[in-house]
């Protein structure tokens, strides 16, 4: 049954695929609300029944983003004293699987990131979307390593922040330089050199 919660919710998924294309083509502050009107089929009046601003459909992406990590962090919960020793796999997997299309996404996040390093508001919002995330993690991380039996020198909160931090790095140079840093060969080749210098069994 096609009701009015269902049909705003399809027009809702429309625009975020809108906005998604246009911001990657043509930036954050490049793109106009009638650019995101136009690629998801819909008039200003559909956009503003739904977001306020710009800002607020971004932190909207981003948020569908977190929703499915987080969905996917949880079905792997219950299953995981069944799977020892995959505490990189399963963090650097979720971490990709974050952005099927990794150049669109990574223009998208570090075009708002500058943007809400210049804009309290913003700032405030995605912080806190971040945090949500990264406290996820944090759970995932420290149920692999209570039932594997590994044991961090680091509060496991520190280890997430640091894999975040060299998968946005690394992604930045794959994109830049596919040839010489293929995805996923920076985090496969140090971080479990950094897991070794921080744990034990």
């Amino acid at each position: 049954m096609d009701t009015p919660k269902r049909r705003r919710s399809a027009t809702r998924a429309r625009l975020l695929e809108g906005a998604l294309e246009v911001f990657a083509e043509r930036g954050f502050h490049g793109a106009s609300v009638e650019d995101i009107c136009d690629r998801a089929g819909f008039t200003r009046g559909a956009f503003y029944s739904n977001f306020s601003s710009k800002d607020e459909l971004a932190l909207a992406l981003f948020q569908a983003t977190t929703d499915r990590l987080l969905e996917q962090i949880g079905a792997l919960l219950p299953d995981l004293a069944n799977q020892p020793g995959t505490l990189l796999d399963a963090v650097l997997g979720l971490l990709d699987d974050a952005a099927p299309d990794q150049r669109q996404w990574h223009l998208i996040s570090t075009e708002f990131t500058l943007h809400a390093l210049r804009d309290p508001d913003a700032a405030e919002a995605l912080v806190r979307q971040r945090r949500l995330f990264r406290e996820r993690l944090t759970e995932l991380v420290e149920e692999i390593t209570k039932t594997s039996g590994l044991r961090l020198s680091v509060p496991a909160e520190q280890f997430v922040r640091l894999v975040i931090a060299v998968h946005e790095g690394a992604r930045s140079q794959s994109l830049l330089e596919p040839a010489e840093v293929p995805a996923g060969s920076l985090e496969h080749t140090f971080l479990p050199m950094v897991l070794a210098s921080v744990s034990r069994s």
